[in-house]
């Protein structure tokens, strides 16, 4: 018998290879992706991806999308709530288990194993202490397509942002930042591959600068 599971889905790149991984392992039972937005812009939190796009990728995955809504200053507390809502929902229809796409930030996967616990669930991590540039480098092999949405100007140029993930952007990235952006350095959407029916339809719109340090390429839908 399958295990039932939700993904968790950002529309990048390590939710969908997370996605990707547990395609290949079999023994799952995809129950549908779940997804946080800030009400406020209606975008995918910290990636600054709309819904639409989100929707599309879903559509292309034959996955239900389900999305929870996050203001935009929320807090831990905030998204706990809604969340568990959202998974209460899955937890009385039988799904026990959810799938993350962390790759070794240790405080991030023991807040969800505990979170998850409260609810009566558990979580996976089918990328968990994989090499992050092997990783990267099988994204681009394995024919998945993905764009940089967002660049932490802390730890990367803005002129990053707007690039396709590809082996050319791998190659020119600075000395220390993680290929994978594990450490927030930088958040992607992929458009196209293996697990799609098709490729996601946008063009690259203009690139803002928020809070100071964040920079967001809009994606608009075509």
């Amino acid at each position: 018998m399958k295990t039932r599971v939700i993904v968790c889905w950002s529309g990048g790149k390590d939710s969908a290879l997370a996605l990707y991984e547990i395609h290949k392992a079999g023994g799952y039972e995809i129950t549908a992706l779940l997804t946080t937005l800030t009400d406020e812009y209606d975008r995918v939190s910290m990636h600054g991806v709309r819904r639409e796009l989100i929707e599309c990728q879903a559509k292309l995955l034959g996955l239900p999308l389900e999305k929870v809504y996050l203001s935009r200053d929320s807090s831990n507390g905030e998204y706990e709530a809604r969340t568990a809502e959202m998974l209460s929902k899955y937890r009385r229809e039988g799904v026990e288990t959810v799938v993350f796409g962390d790759v070794f930030l240790t405080d991030v996967r023991r807040y969800r194993e505990e979170n998850l616990s409260k609810a009566g669930m558990r979580a996976v991590f089918p990328l968990w202490g994989r090499d992050t540039g092997e990783l990267a480098g099988m994204f681009v092999d394995e024919g998945f397509k993905g764009v940089v949405t967002c660049v932490d100007s802390q730890f990367l140029d803005r002129r990053y942002v707007g690039r396709f993930f590809d082996e050319r952007f791998l190659a020119e990235l600075p000395q220390g930042v993680d290929p994978c952006g594990e450490n927030g350095e930088f958040h992607s959407f992929v458009y196209d591959g293996p697990i799609f029916r098709g490729r996601v339809p946008f063009r690259r719109g203009k690139t803002v600068l928020r809070e100071k340090r964040f920079c967001f390429c809009d994606l608009v839908p075509v």
